[in-house]
């Protein structure tokens, strides 16, 4: 992969699981970065490792996303400390076992897992097209294979399931991927979206069918190390593509309806105005 020395690199949820892997394998090829989390502790513990493996520079921000005026301080600090991104990578999800709401009033994992994200990245766009050439990678899933959008509904009022309203959070990450690309298509932007694969992380705390899933079958999944893999090779290896989604190190099919562009669109301005944005 390519030699990350001069570059410098956002990723979000890098406390642990896929995003902490990933941060050290930026690390390893000499990127700088910004690290974003909501334990500081064991953010502050991730940096020390990056700064082991070879990062010139690491930052630490905390910040919670179920909460978007963090994420809007966020950005202005982000925007003050780096004169240039060449790399933001949204990585930061959660599942929930009970629907509950974000501090905005709004389902806290359509909040958390795809509002959040489309804040920051848009709030950090003129920097990230200034430093082009410079990449954004969404961390997705193939849990957008549990159903379509329901966009008179994002915020699962009619009925919560826990793995449905998560795919549907993962699927926005898709749509958001591919109305971003076009959007940028006449930038050096480039954006892609990926599913790292079944992993290991504490991604389900919060979901106890989940973590009892997870510690039953982690014999058999990937490590968080072998999951960033497609991640870092969206964020620092050879990339053709604008838009789309990669498993396993190559573009994947998805459903159809993960590659809409009139609800990818919609889906764009309902964000916008959910977040307060144009």
């Amino acid at each position: 992969m390519t030699d990350m020395a001069g570059k410098t690199c956002i990723v979000t949820g890098a406390s642990a699981g896929i995003g902490s892997a990933t941060a050290v394998g930026l690390a390893r090829r000499g990127a700088s970065l910004a690290l974003v989390g909501r334990d500081s502790a064991r953010l502050e513990k991730v940096a020390a490792e990056c700064a082991a493996a070879g990062s010139p520079a690491v930052g630490t921000y905390g910040a919670d996303f179920a909460s978007l005026d963090q994420v809007r301080s966020l950005a202005v600090s982000l925007l003050d400390d780096l004169p240039r991104i060449d790399v933001l990578i949204n990585n930061a999800a959660l599942v929930l076992q009970h629907r509950e709401l974000s501090e905005d009033g709004y389902e806290k994992v359509f909040a958390v897992n795809h509002l959040a994200p489309y804040l920051l990245t848009r709030l950090l766009l003129d920097r990230l097209v200034t430093s082009a050439p410079s990449r954004i990678v969404n961390v997705a899933s193939d849990a957008h294979t549990f159903g379509p959008m329901e966009p008179d509904d994002y915020m699962s009022t009619r009925a919560f399931k826990p793995m449905k309203v998560y795919g549907r959070s993962k699927l926005a990450n898709i749509l958001f991927t591919v109305e971003l690309a076009e959007r940028l298509k006449d930038t050096e932007v480039v954006v892609n979206c990926l599913h790292p694969g079944f992993v290991s992380t504490s991604l389900a705390r919060d979901n106890k069918i989940g973590a009892l899933f997870l510690k039953l079958a982690r014999p058999f999944i990937k490590s968080p190390a072998d999951g960033a893999q497609t991640t870092l090779q969206l964020a620092c290896g050879p990339v053709s593509t604008r838009g789309k989604y990669y498993s396993d190190g190559k573009v994947h099919a998805t459903k159809d309806y993960a590659k809409d562009p009139a609800m990818a669109a919609r889906l764009w301005d309902d964000s916008a105005r959910l977040v307060g944005l144009e």
